[in-house]
């Protein structure tokens, strides 16, 4: 599975981005979708997940709230809104699939494909 992902920059503290990653060539069977970031110096660590169906999402603590999954079905396309962005949010981010139709997998890292990543830089 490709994932290709768009929408990262440079913003101030308290702006907003809206991430994008879209699943290249397939289209069947719909599989869950999620972000994971990685800071300078830092692990990978979960942002957020959307299920197969747009239906069911899930987030980290971090995020919850400030953050927003959504998935349009016919562009085959997900989406992340981040709002009131802060310093802490900078980082790569990167979108993330599995076959596993629960998301909670999501929060362990069981990934199978990931997508090139995308810098998100928020400035104080």
């Amino acid at each position: 599975v490709q994932l290709v992902e768009s929408g990262g920059g440079v913003v101030q503290a308290g702006d907003s981005l809206r991430l994008s990653c879209t699943i290249a060539g397939r289209t069947s069977p719909r599989w869950p979708l999620g972000w994971f970031r990685q800071a300078p110096g830092k692990g990978r660590e979960f942002v957020a997940a959307i299920g197969p169906n747009g239906d069911i999402t899930i987030y980290s603590e971090s995020v919850k709230g400030r953050f927003t999954m959504s998935r349009d079905l016919a562009k085959n396309t997900a989406y992340m809104q981040m709002d009131n962005l802060n310093p802490d949010d900078t980082g790569v981010y990167y979108c993330a699939s599995n076959s596993d139709s629960n998301i909670n997998t999501f929060r362990l890292q069981m990934i199978e494909s990931w997508g090139q990543g995308t810098q998100v830089t928020v400035s104080p």
